[in-house]
């Protein structure tokens, strides 16, 4: 089964039922077919040893540049490495529609265009949580990282919301990718400059100013500078304004995201541009 037949069968009905069945049962389809690696043997390496050794290897930098303590890059690099999901992942669920050329089948459907869009989002943010929660695992094994456990439940919710937030950056690119070219040079320049720029192994007040402004407008930095507070034992009240910054970006993102999926689903129909290359 391919990701643009997955949904065909979707009824014309806009019921709250229907809606969640394409929500939830597409969006699961949908991301099983567009994903061949989704195999062990090849998730674990590549969802799993690419953030192990990303965290072992700054944290140990970190360690004896003195940059910072070892809490600082753990909590930075395990919230960041959610962004191999929320942007590779994300730009590859409308990205690889195009690529294997069922994108034209699945915009034919009649099924909730807000359900097909929202329905991609759910297995990536399930698998950035995943890869950050191992990300805190491995820093707790083997790097001495620790932190109050009562702070567990409120760094929990920060992590998620900052997952969400930079799934709608990465849905943004994938959108983008319905029309351009080669969208994966973007995505992968996207998630390097996001690991310069968002405060994840360098402080923000370092960088210089136009590099600042840059890092404001982007996912994880606020969510990032929150998880450090709440490891250090602050309480969740003290970091609500870096919180309520990441999900305006984030929602700000989204929005972008789903108006550019339906603008180039209805400039398609006019100009057949789905289908180039």
């Amino acid at each position: 089964m391919t990701a643009g037949t997955a949904v065909l069968g979707a009824p014309r009905s806009s019921s709250l039922t229907s809606f969640f069945r394409v929500l939830f049962v597409g969006g699961i389809i949908v991301y099983r077919a567009l994903f061949n690696w989704i195999r062990p043997a090849i998730y674990i390496p590549t969802m799993l040893g690419s953030p192990l050794f990303q965290i072992l290897f700054f944290a140990n930098l970190g360690k004896y540049s003195g940059v910072g303590d070892t809490n600082f890059f753990v909590v930075g690099n395990a919230v960041q490495v959610c962004s191999m999901s929320a942007i590779y992942g994300a730009t590859m669920t409308l990205a690889n529609e195009r690529y294997f050329g069922t994108l034209a089948q699945l915009l034919a459907t009649p099924a909730n265009r807000a359900a097909l869009f929202l329905g991609r989002t759910l297995p990536v943010i399930a698998n950035g949580l995943l890869v950050s929660v191992f990300g805190f695992i491995v820093g707790a094994l083997f790097l001495d990282f620790s932190m109050p456990a009562s702070q567990i439940p409120a760094l929990a919710l920060v992590v998620t919301l900052t997952v969400v937030s930079c799934t709608g950056f990465g849905m943004m690119l994938g959108s983008i990718g319905i029309r351009a070219r080669d969208v994966f040079f973007a995505s992968n320049l996207a998630y390097f400059l996001m690991l310069l720029m968002c405060g994840v192994n360098i402080p923000i007040d370092s960088l210089p100013g136009w590099m600042q402004a840059i890092s404001k407008a982007l996912p994880l930095t606020h969510g990032i500078a929150a998880a450090r507070l709440l490891a250090s034992g602050e309480t969740l009240g003290s970091v609500a304004g870096l919180i309520r910054t990441e999900l305006l970006i984030g929602a700000t993102y989204g929005f972008l995201a789903f108006a550019l999926f339906r603008y180039f689903e209805a400039s398609s129909r006019k100009y057949a541009s789905l289908d180039r290359f």
